[in-house]
């Protein structure tokens, strides 16, 4: 009879556990489906062709994102170009080369609290020290270099998870045919986990893409169209901070809507895509 009564409450129990994560799921996936099709239904009516390929103009108060996309595009390149190095060639020691361990924890706590330090506070110091420290003012090439230090945990860690699942037979094996440690890395490690330095790299771009407290500080907000040299060494809005300045000092939502809808379309395609290329070297392993 006890053991009737205890089954009985275990069922109870369970299934209200059942309905509960349920429940969670239904209201997070029903949270996401609004936000995605809030956004889209608001934005993609105010997207124009006229609205992306042109600058604004002041005189005629005609409105143009060209400068941004630009601006976002060169911040992107710059911000990349700098951090992959980086960050691989830090996993790449952490894993294969260090050998005092402390100092390898102690570097992976360091990256662990840089990832959650928040973006205000890397958009002050990045002012500081690139903008003021370094005499760079405000330009995005200090916002690329601010982005660098806050993307830097990201692909360092994502690197280096991918560098550890690369069976360690596979460089027992290279040793053994007389390779040395770097042609070891270069042609039997990092080939394998070539997925994971690519899953970091677009992680950091939708990172990079969703910025604005940073770039505020370091970037600016200048919708000025230049060339790659000229546009970081001088300031510029990003999409998401042009965003911020339409919404927020110019009253224009409808262009803060087209935009958002643009960084919500980039965002679900970089999701895809990471989805999809980890999928492809999964299967490519598996072989």
């Amino acid at each position: 009879m006890l053991k009737g009564k205890l089954s009985g409450k275990r069922k109870a129990y369970i299934t209200a556990m059942r309905t509960a994560m349920l429940v969670s799921t239904v209201l997070t996936a029903a949270l996401v489906l609004f936000l995605v099709i809030y956004v889209l239904i608001k934005g993609i009516p105010n997207i124009s062709w006229e609205l992306i390929s042109t600058k604004p103009s002041y005189l005629s108060d005609k409105i143009g994102i060209l400068p941004d996309i630009m601006n976002t595009v060169y911040i992107v390149l710059a911000t990349l170009v700098i951090v992959l190095p980086l960050g691989a060639g830090a996993a790449v020691y952490l894993t294969e080369y260090a050998k005092n361990k402390k100092l390898v924890g102690m570097i992976e706590y360091a990256a662990e609290t840089l990832s959650g330090i928040p973006s205000i506070i890397y958009g002050l110091v990045g002012m500081l020290f690139f903008c003021q420290f370094l005499n760079m003012e405000t330009s995005l090439l200090a916002g690329a270099l601010t982005l660098v230090i806050m993307n830097l945990p990201t692909v360092m860690r994502t690197t280096q998870e991918s560098l550890k699942t690369v069976p360690q037979s596979y460089r027992d094996g290279a040793f053994g045919l007389g390779a040395g440690k770097w042609r070891v890395i270069r042609t039997v490690v990092l080939p394998g986990c070539v997925d994971g330095i690519i899953t970091g790299c677009i992680l950091s771009v939708g990172r990079i893409l969703g910025e604005s407290a940073a770039l505020l500080f370091t970037a600016g907000f200048a919708h000025a169209l230049n060339g790659i040299i000229d546009g970081l060494t001088s300031p510029g809005a990003t999409l998401t901070v042009a965003l911020y300045v339409y919404a927020k000092e110019q009253g224009e939502f409808g262009v803060a809507f087209a935009i958002a809808a643009i960084l919500m379309i980039l965002t679900l395609l970089i999701n895809l895509s990471a989805t999809l290329v980890g999928r492809y070297f999964a299967k490519r392993r598996n072989v």
